[in-house]
């Protein structure tokens, strides 16, 4: 009678699915160009978003989405894939969550709902229902995901693998068993746009991945890891070949910084002539004054040879609430037409 009780009451929180915003389907033109004219957050926006806009008009810019945070789950995750969809950007550095428990999560087929009613959250562990603020992810699923992580390393040659090159086995993955046509995994595969997790293990990945070494150690047999160091050698090799790039950036953190030091790692090697990131966008909500700002405000980040201050701006605010204005206007624009496309993942080939 417990569980038939326990069923009905998760049926009933995990009944209202998050809904993720098309940008394609309004215009925030007019919005941005008047937002741009006020003062505070809003015209900070403005200019972000022209900055934006010029990163994508330019024929020599290359463009670094780095992503931390819940906007996946939040509902941007159509946004993000439109990106790759649209050649808005032409490599992706991100948290394990937001690669694998959003996206490859919802690629499988699963969903995030809203927490409209939000009991004591012993109750929620119970139910297996996991919380992130006023979203509910079905653990029941996530675990699934786990799952099918482990199925992904299970058919590998055990051997060492950049985070980069093992997103792109679960891109392929999802083009033959996935059910949902507008993943970012699955569509960073398909377009040749490589996405790296620096901390991959850091998610949901990370069970599935030690639960695959453990097995096969427990066999005698080898098995397959995520070498971090080739995520670095990897991205700044990218760089080196971009030269000219612009970091668009939704939240900091270790996407953020990691993207940053390739300017550094690339001088490290002795390529005195790779220049700082030219253009740069931040929208977080991290403070400064505890000297960090989720690694570094744009301009403190110029003194680490990261970033050039010309064409910097720094957004303070929710990204969820601020992003999809920003990207709506760059697709309306429409410099995103005259691209060439990079296709990045071919210098790993």
């Amino acid at each position: 009678m417990a569980n038939a009780i326990n069923d009905t009451r998760k049926k009933a929180l995990l009944s209202k699915e998050v809904q993720h915003i098309d940008i394609t389907s309004f215009d925030a033109r007019p919005i941005i160009d008047q937002m741009g004219n006020m003062s505070f957050t809003s015209r900070d926006l403005g200019r972000a978003t022209r900055i934006y806009n010029q990163m994508l008009a330019d024929p020599d810019c290359s463009i670094i989405l780095t992503v931390a945070g819940s906007t996946s789950a939040g509902g941007c995750m159509n946004l993000y894939a439109d990106l790759i969809r649209f050649n808005m950007v032409d490599a992706i550095v991100a948290t394990g969550a937001t690669i694998v428990d959003m996206d490859f999560f919802e690629g499988l087929g699963f969903k995030h709902y809203h927490a409209e009613d939000v009991p004591d959250d012993k109750i929620l562990r119970e139910l297996y229902i996991d919380r992130i603020y006023d979203t509910y992810i079905d653990e029941e699923d996530l675990q699934h995901c786990d799952g099918t992580i482990f199925e992904i390393a299970e058919s590998l040659e055990p051997k060492a693998y950049s985070s980069r090159a093992f997103i792109k086995e679960m891109g392929k993955y999802l083009v033959k068993h996935g059910k949902k046509d507008n993943s970012l995994v699955k569509l960073a595969y398909e377009h040749d746009v490589p996405i790296f997790c620096p901390a991959f293990v850091d998610s949901s990945a990370g069970f599935g991945l030690v639960k695959h070494q453990v097995e096969r150690a427990k066999a005698k047999q080898s098995y397959m890891m995520i070498d971090a160091v080739a995520d670095f050698r990897e991205l700044t090799d990218l760089k080196i070949k971009a030269g000219s790039t612009g970091l668009l950036m939704i939240g900091g953190g270790v996407p953020k910084n990691f993207t940053q030091d390739t300017v550094v790692c690339a001088e490290i090697l002795g390529h005195e002539n790779v220049e700082m990131h030219k253009y740069a966008v931040q929208i977080t909500v991290a403070d400064v004054r505890d000297g960090a700002c989720s690694s570094s405000t744009l301009k403190e980040a110029c003194s680490w040879g990261k970033v050039d201050t010309a064409l910097e701006q720094m957004v303070f605010a929710e990204a969820g609430s601020v992003l999809p204005l920003m990207i709506s206007d760059a697709y309306h624009r429409g410099s995103w037409k005259n691209r060439t496309k990079r296709a990045f993942s071919g210098l790993y080939a």
